[in-house]
């Protein structure tokens, strides 16, 4: 089976496939050092590094993010965790009772803001989806 990567370098190709994997959506080669460090180092090797899961990993930036503000990440990895069913609502919503206490109010106010609209953008999917199915054809 060929990929879309297979004419990359090995390193590129496996970071840009981690990079799917984690974020969720269809990703390109890009250019420069910081594109190239992200694919090739953070996504390639430490992404793919034994000894934490997915789901651990996830964690540890989603505190991180929080601690220092930074929505617009989060903005691409509760998401993706939520999608990937690495967290599910219940523990979203648990998160951000927990970060309030650790990370601030306004910073668990953010992610709170992050959680909801991805919970509400997903039943909104499985809504229409459901529609769909119970229409006739």
């Amino acid at each position: 089976m060929s990929g879309k990567f297979d004419d990359l370098p090995e390193t590129r190709r496996r970071g840009l496939e981690r990079m799917e994997a984690v974020y969720g959506f269809d990703m390109t080669d890009g250019q420069g050092d910081f594109f190239a460090y992200t694919a090739d180092h953070l996504f390639a090797e430490i992404w793919n590094r034994p000894g934490l899961s997915d789901r651990d990993r996830r964690l540890l930036l989603i505190g991180l993010l929080a601690g220092n503000g930074g929505a617009d990440v989060l903005d691409i990895q509760i998401p993706a965790a939520y999608a990937n069913g690495e967290l599910d609502e219940t523990a979203l919503r648990e998160i951000v009772i927990f970060l309030c206490h650790y990370a601030g109010w306004p910073n668990g106010a953010r992610v709170n803001a992050v959680v909801e609209k991805t919970i509400a953008k997903a039943r909104r999917a499985a809504d229409k989806a459901a529609q769909s199915a119970e229409e006739p054809s």
